[in-house]
């Protein structure tokens, strides 16, 4: 990185041990949404991808996550910044690329957020119409939603975790509660399935690669847990564990979860269930009604609530998470100077919090006027390009850990963390990276030249922070990065 000094005024920083490791997975967690992607992205990898093995490609998945992990809690442990992804990639590959990073990370965790609110504004319509006989347009209560995520983006961070903690613990409660009493009652009567949910002939079924998809599309923002490391207490320890605590439990949720739903329809039934609700356009309906049948019939409404709670969750975690990159960036003197003030109270990157609300608001303006639908553009559009986003960022972060590791090998001699797992990590995530652009019709739900439109816009975004870092170099501070990080080592 170039040794330019910054000439940026220093800015007040965020506030130091604002947040437990704890608060910082139910944080990470509620990014994940793992409720969003059991009634979604189940069914559809059961139907299109390799049914039963559905629950199999999770642990795929996880296990290739943890691997990346290795390399990326390496860095944490080097870089602490609120910048993440951002700092890996300059750190290692020069600011140059950073820059190009953190426009990726920006607009995939805009996108997916988006595509949050798209699906907040269709669930949250049908139920208010089913539950009190009004009809109210699903973009209304969308940005209704915005609002409410504004007010807790402006609060202390420590609050917003402790009320995601809560609605995980009722989430995820909910949830397991119905897979123990399915596995109690001995589900449909047809056995536990191991043998057709596990083996690695039911990993390779049908189509392994659209499930192995749905899964990378269920399971990123673990990866979030870096954007805190400035407010955490004890970073170098507890972001490390914070992010393998959260990869873990991501994987388990959706591989036993989806397990149970198995075994709750039998393993004759389970594809031809799912495969009708995605036909009736409701794929949820193969959790909620698996939740009638063992658990009675209050679990439906009481899952609709908490799909709802989740989807506030999952836009909070990432509301935060985007408003510490615009933060970060304007404290390294590449976008405008006040998006770096903080509240001297709430010690929030307040202006980059509703800086972060005006844009979604802006994303999700036209698609209300033009009577689109939320679910086929905001929501399918928006996931589709976030896992590009996201799975290229993971390649630049190993390439990354790898270089910085060669150029500075007294820091971490440890060969598989600093070496090999990083060059794996990079070979499987770009093997995942060819996977996902092959269905990404699949993904997005549409066919013809908008696949290519939609995914050429990751790349777009990372010419973007080419262009800024061109535009701010002779101003951009890029030691900041390495002078934060010795104060907190």
């Amino acid at each position: 990185m170039s040794d330019t000094v910054n000439t940026q005024p220093v800015q007040e920083g965020l506030q130091r041990n604002a947040i437990s490791s704890t608060g910082v997975v139910f944080l990470v967690l509620a990014a994940a949404s793992p409720l969003i992607g059991l009634t979604g992205a189940v069914p559809t990898a059961m139907v299109l991808g390799n049914g039963l093995g559905a629950s199999a490609a999770y642990i795929v998945v996880g296990l290739i996550l943890a691997l990346f992990g290795v390399s990326y809690v390496a860095m944490s442990r080097q870089v602490t910044n609120t910048g993440a992804l951002y700092a890996y990639v300059g750190r290692g590959l020069g600011l140059r690329m950073g820059l190009g990073a953190g426009s990726i990370a920006i607009w995939a965790y805009v996108t997916v957020q988006i595509a949050v609110y798209g699906f907040f504004g269709a669930v949250a319509s049908g139920a208010v119409a089913e539950w009190f006989g009004v009809s109210v347009p699903w973009w209304a209560l969308t940005f209704g939603l915005m609002l409410l995520v504004q007010v807790f983006g402006y609060l202390h961070v420590e609050v917003g975790a402790k009320l995601l903690g809560v609605l995980m613990a009722l989430e995820w409660g909910t949830i397991i509660v119905l897979s123990v009493v399915i596995f109690a009652k001995g589900g449909a009567g047809e056995g536990y399935a191991v043998g057709d949910v596990f083996s690695p002939s039911a990993v390779l079924s049908g189509a392994p690669g659209v499930a192995l998809v749905m899964a990378f599309a269920s399971m990123f923002g673990f990866e979030s847990t870096a954007i805190y490391g400035e407010e955490v207490r004890d970073p170098k320890r507890s972001i490390p564990r914070a992010t393998f605590t959260a990869l873990g439990a991501i994987t388990l949720f959706f591989a036993f979860n989806s397990w149970a739903l198995v075994v709750g329809y039998g393993p004759s039934k389970a594809i031809e269930v799912a495969g009708k609700t995605l036909e009736s356009g409701n794929p949820a309906a193969y959790v909620f009604d698996a939740g009638g049948t063992y658990l009675g019939a209050w679990a439906p409404h009481a899952m609709t609530v908490f799909v709802i709670t989740s989807m506030f969750a999952c836009n909070l975690a990432f509301h935060n998470g985007i408003a510490r990159y615009l933060w970060t960036l304007s404290r390294d003197g590449v976008l405008p100077a006040p998006l770096a003030k903080v509240h001297p109270k709430t010690k929030a990157p307040y202006i980059a919090s509703f800086t972060q609300t005006a844009i979604a608001a802006l994303l999700v303006l036209p698609f209300a006027i033009l009577g689109k639908d939320p679910v086929l553009t905001l929501f399918f559009w928006g996931s589709g390009i976030a896992v590009v986003g996201v799975v290229t960022l993971y390649i630049l972060v190993a390439v990354a850990a790898f270089v910085f590791f060669r150029n500075n090998p007294t820091l971490d001699g440890r060969a598989w963390n600093t070496k090999i797992a990083p060059v794996l990590a990079a070979v499987a995530m770009s093997a995942a990276l060819v996977l996902i652009i092959a269905n990404f019709d699949v993904l997005i739900g549409s066919t013809g030249g908008l696949p290519t439109i939609l995914a050429l816009t990751v790349p777009t975004a990372f010419i973007v922070g080419l262009i800024l870092f061109a535009a701010t170099e002779s101003r951009i501070g890029a030691t900041a990065l390495a002078d934060l990080d010795s104060e907190l080592t």
